[in-house]
């Protein structure tokens, strides 16, 4: 068993993550102090109307894919570059109720309808970051270029600790297929990441466009571009991951995935209607007159700040990774015990890691642990304990994005580590025991709900 007792902790990001977490590190006594490269608090919910920076195409290794970019979208702009725009867009708004992402440590106000917009979301956590005092530690315009810690150093440079609540919305994923690249470099405005999305005005009512993935970001993009475009693809993988298929409008049509974007014809300019070439799909299906293409891949797990030679091992697949690695293709975060504590060096922590659930709750629980292991008020298994059981976990979930998922098993999720967190505390010293009976009811309704509307529209929008 591993009992700390630290003093000075750092924070790394002002999202939702960083916030619950200064904030429950504040209120067990620790020196806190966050730091936030951009210049307000609210991580992805802050809409920032200046376009990121198009990643490169496809992305190259995930500790540098942040600060790789498009040779057409290169800039001397230090500004965008120190605090690259999020990717949160105009009409944003979020996808699991309000109830079910309530913080313990501040409500939302009253009436706030279960979805809600972007900067009413902001609004909230700006409120609990003053609520909580968690403001006036935040050093704003700051971005954490290093990390370091000697293998014979007592604690990190200048802090006992190191929290991780960067989140994995950052650094864009773009997947390398056949001529992908090549119609980039000839459509440069034509084809982007997600991550540039804001808002449908920038498309034209003849336009076709091309979502190349099938979760949360392309299907909300589809939903906004439906009213005002021609046509809508969606290619997808078909994973487990992608939003069904009826959640897209009725101009849009889920295909199979891409095999290849064919040659470019070289009498087409870049000033014609649609990219003069076409799309195989895996299936044989042939694509063409697209006008415009959203890269809707997703991210990489990544932390820039990291050593390449120790922490980021770019030059190993995921099956390769070692005792000591934090991320290798991109696709996870290597050795987190129950995905918070570095197994190591547990005095390095992470929140915000797992996905597939409601984010602001689900966080808040793993605040609550780091904040009671760093004051010393919790215990952790051993080195080795922890280690057999992440590798069990390997062993039944496999490795790769699905390794964070907890999708359906996010309630026992947190109460087995909020339990972990109370062993043999008194019952006046317990905060939450995880998540409420009235908590666990609404999300069953809401997950109802959905499965009901999803079985009365079943079959549409498929080919």
């Amino acid at each position: 068993m591993a009992r700390y007792v630290l003093l000075r902790i750092a924070v790394i990001g002002a999202g939702v993550s960083g916030i619950a977490s200064a904030a429950h590190l504040l209120a067990e006594g620790l020196d806190v102090t966050v730091f936030e490269r951009a210049s307000v608090p609210g991580g992805v919910w802050v809409l920032d109307k200046r376009r990121a920076l198009e990643p490169a195409y496809p992305s190259i290794a995930a500790s540098a894919a942040e600060f790789a970019f498009h040779p057409s979208n290169v800039t001397n702009d230090e500004a965008i570059v120190h605090s690259s725009p999020g990717p949160c867009y105009e009409g944003l708004k979020n996808n699991v109720p309000t109830e079910l992402l309530e913080l313990s440590i501040n409500q939302w106000k009253p009436n706030t309808p279960p979805f809600t917009t972007h900067d009413k979301i902001l609004e909230y956590l700006q409120d609990t970051a003053i609520q909580t005092g968690i403001n006036s530690r935040i050093s704003y315009n700051t971005r954490v270029d290093t990390v370091l810690r000697g293998l014979n150093e007592e604690k990190w440079t200048a802090f006992d600790a190191v929290v991780v609540a960067s989140g994995h919305y950052h650094a864009p994923h773009v997947p390398d297929i056949p001529g992908l690249a090549a119609w980039k470099a000839a459509y440069p405005d034509r084809i982007q990441h997600s991550k540039r999305y804001r808002n449908p005005d920038e498309f034209r009512e003849k336009d076709t466009v091309l979502l190349i993935g099938g979760s949360t970001s392309s299907t909300d993009i589809a939903k906004e571009l439906g009213p005002r475009v021609k046509k809508i693809w969606q290619s997808t993988r078909d994973s487990k991951y992608d939003h069904p298929a009826f959640e897209l409008p009725k101009n849009g049509t889920r295909v199979a995935q891409i095999a290849s974007f064919g040659s470019l014809e070289p009498t087409q300019n870049a000033g014609s209607p649609a990219i003069a070439g076409k799309i195989t799909l895996v299936n044989g299906q042939i694509l063409e007159g697209i006008t415009h293409i959203i890269v809707c891949t997703g991210y990489h797990f990544s932390y820039p700040f990291f050593s390449t030679s120790t922490y980021h091992r770019d030059d190993l697949r995921r099956e390769e990774a070692n005792d000591i690695v934090l991320v290798t293709d991109g696709t996870m975060t290597h050795n987190l015990h129950q995905d918070i504590f570095y197994i190591p060096d547990p005095t390095l922590a992470f929140v915000g890691v797992p996905f597939r659930i409601a984010t602001f709750s689900l966080f808040e629980f793993q605040a609550i642990a780091v904040a009671a292991v760093l004051a010393g008020h919790a215990t952790l298994p051993s080195k080795e304990v922890m280690r057999a059981e992440y590798r069990t976990r390997i062993k039944e979930k496999g490795l790769g994005k699905q390794f964070h998922s907890l999708m359906g098993v996010d309630v026992q999720y947190a109460a087995d580590l909020m339990a972990s967190v109370n062993l043999g505390r008194e019952e006046s010293q317990i905060k939450t025991k995880g998540y409420s009976k009235e908590w666990v009811e609404v999300q069953s309704g809401y997950i109802t709900r959905m499965k009901e509307f999803g079985t009365a529209h079943e079959g549409q929008s498929r080919l």
